[in-house]
C-alpha cells in the first residue's frame, strides 16, 4: 500500500526576522511525512524543534524554502484551508472558561461550522467519533478544569481528531505528564495513526519513548537533520550525536539513553 505524502519541506530555513535583523535557527530542512505514520522530532534543548513546528503550522514564516501541505504551498493557503488539513495540539494551559469536555472537543469543528457556530449532523458525528476513539466518553460532561493532566491531554487530542485533518501536530504533548500517562499518550497516538490513517507529528523530550514507539524519527543535531526509522538511526549510531556530552550515550541493546 502506497502512503500519500501529507507534508514536506523543501530546503527550508527557519528562524526569526526582527526589524532589519535575521536570526537563523536551522538550515536546509528536508522532511517528508506520510499518512498513517507517527513521527517524532527530537533534539537537544534550543536546537529549534519548536521553531520548526511553528513554521510547519504557519505560525511563523520560513526564512527560505517551502512548506508543502497536501501538495499546496502553506504560505499561499488561507487560515481556513490550513485548518482543514492541519490541526495543532499545544501544551499551553487553557484559558479560564466553563467549557465541558464535549464542548471543548466540539471546538475542533470550527473550520466547518457556519458563522453562527451551529453544529450539523456531520459535526456531531465527528465529535462523537473523536470522543469514542480517545476513550473519553465517561468524561464528556465534566468541566475541563476538573480533569487531570493526562485526561486533559486526551481531550485535546480528541479536539484535534474532531477537526478531521489528515495531519495532527503536537508540541511537547507529554510535558506535564507522569511516566504512566506519557506511555499511555504515546500508545494512544500510535493507535490513532493505525485506526485513522492520519499522520501524527510531534516534538518531544521523551527520547526513549519516541524511539520505541514512532514509525520514524526526525533527529535535529547541529548543522544536520536526519529523518529515518528508529532501527536505521540506531544501526547508524546517529542518536549518540544528539547531546554534546560524552557521558550521555545511547545503548542500542536496551534502546534507551544512559549516563556513563
Amino acid at each position: 500500500m502506497i502512503s500519500t505524502t501529507i507534508l514536506e519541506t523543501r530546503s527550508l530555513t527557519i528562524g526569526f526576522r526582527v526589524k532589519n535583523k535575521t536570526k537563523t535557527v536551522f538550515k536546509n530542512i528536508n522532511i517528508n511525512v506520510k499518512q498513517g505514520q507517527l513521527i517524532s522530532i527530537i533534539g537537544a534543548n534550543g536546537i529549534g524543534k519548536s521553531t520548526l513546528l511553528r513554521t510547519l503550522t504557519g505560525a511563523q514564516k520560513p526564512l527560505l524554502g517551502d512548506v508543502m501541505l497536501c501538495n499546496s504551498n502553506l504560505q499561499q493557503m488561507s487560515k481556513i484551508a490550513i485548518a482543514k488539513k492541519l490541526s495543532v495540539v499545544y501544551t499551553d494551559r487553557l484559558p479560564p472558561s466553563n467549557l465541558s469536555v464535549f464542548e471543548l472537543v466540539a471546538l475542533g469543528r470550527q473550520p466547518y461550522t457556519n458563522w453562527l457556530g451551529k453544529l450539523s449532523t456531520t459535526d456531531l458525528e465527528k465529535i462523537h467519533w473523536a470522543i469514542k476513539l480517545t476513550e473519553i466518553e465517561h468524561l464528556q460532561n465534566q468541566k475541563h478544569y476538573e480533569l487531570s493532566d493526562g485526561q486533559l491531554q486526551k481531550v485535546l487530542v480528541a479536539r484535534a481528531l474532531a477537526q478531521d485533518s489528515p495531519l495532527i501536530i503536537l508540541d511537547e504533548p507529554t510535558t506535564h505528564l507522569d511516566l504512566v500517562n506519557k506511555v499511555l499518550l504515546f500508545k494512544l497516538l500510535k493507535k490513532l495513526t493505525i485506526e485513522t490513517n492520519k499522520c501524527i507529528l510531534l516534538s518531544t523530550h521523551d527520547l526513549d519513548l519516541a524511539i520505541q514507539i514512532s514509525d520514524e524519527v526526525v533527529v535535529m543535531i547541529p548543522e544536520k537533520l536526519i529523518q529515518d526509522t528508529p532501527k536505521n538511526l540506531i544501526e547508524n549510531n546517529i542518536l549518540n550525536n544528539i547531546f554534546n556530552d560524552e557521558h550521555i550515550l545511547f545503548d542500542a541493546i536496551t534502546k534507551n539513553f544512559q549516563i556513563q
